[in-house]
């Protein structure tokens, strides 16, 4: 199995990065600090930061710093987490890192609680020692509380996962390609039927309600296409019909509005 990341590996510039910020308060963490500390790009940071807010799972707080990479100084917007998101995080970027995470937090604090440490003279003083490891014996157990939440917390994250896969790999399959369906193949693919499907692009003002023809706005929208067909009828002569059809586009917009008629439904019988 292999070692966890110590912290006094971390490399020069992340050192130097927490160092000129150890003048603000250290109940958060920002996203260029966890960027530097996993050595993770920070715009990768910022968007899982931005993808678990929006599941609900952790909170952030944005606020704008100074950087002086690259040619002279600049403003950047970071996000603020606090110690609990901070785990979550990087559990999600680099787990392998959560070691080094839980040094720097230990630092942090310690830096701020207590004044430097004599070693020297601790070692020669029994109640030291004690206290010393009853306070350490309490991290562990703390930590192991952490660890234990956040494998729940994974654990949730990667059965939502699985259970939206489905449906990303519709959205992505479909939506990209240039390939149109007809009203039947469609119906097929959402898990209706043809009639049922056409009463409610009839319903929802796809087509029109007589002759079933697509209708201006869905096309605009990129929804829908027309087809056209020309017979010979018995008593009009040459006739031209406009039959629709699906575009991928529309059939990932007609799954989200089936789905909701379908919950719509079922919680009107409950």
């Amino acid at each position: 199995m292999q070692s966890q990341p110590n912290s006094s590996n971390t490399p020069n510039h992340v050192a130097t990065r927490f160092v000129n910020s150890e003048n603000v308060s250290r109940t958060t963490m920002s996203s260029r600090e966890i960027a530097d500390l996993v050595e993770s790009r920070h715009d990768s940071v910022k968007r899982t930061i931005e993808r678990l807010s929006i599941k609900g799972i952790i909170r952030f707080t944005p606020s704008v710093e100074t950087s002086h990479e690259g040619a002279g100084a600049r403003e950047v917007e970071v996000y603020n987490i606090n110690k609990r998101d901070s785990f979550v995080v990087v559990a999600q970027l680099c787990p392998e890192f959560t070691a080094r995470l839980v040094d720097r937090w230990q630092e942090l604090e310690e830096m701020v609680i207590k004044p430097a440490f004599n070693y020297a003279a601790a070692l020669n003083d029994p109640r030291t020692l004690l206290a010393l490891l009853t306070d350490n014996v309490k991290k562990v157990v703390a930590l192991e509380a952490d660890n234990t939440e956040l494998s729940h917390e994974n654990l949730m994250l990667e059965q939502k996962v699985a259970a939206d896969a489905p449906k990303t790999a519709f959205f992505d399959a479909v939506t990209v390609t240039h390939e149109t369906y007809s009203v039947a193949e469609a119906a097929k693919l959402i898990g209706t039927g043809q009639n049922r499907l056409m009463a409610f692009l009839r319903q929802r003002r796809w087509v029109t309600i007589r002759k079933n023809e697509p209708m201006q706005g869905p096309i605009e929208s990129g929804y829908l296409t027309a087809k056209l067909s020309t017979f010979e009828h018995p008593e009009n002569g040459k006739t031209t019909v406009s039959t629709p059809r699906v575009t991928g586009k529309g059939l990932t917009k007609l799954q989200a509005l089936w789905a909701r008629r379908d919950a719509d439904l079922l919680g009107g019988v409950l």
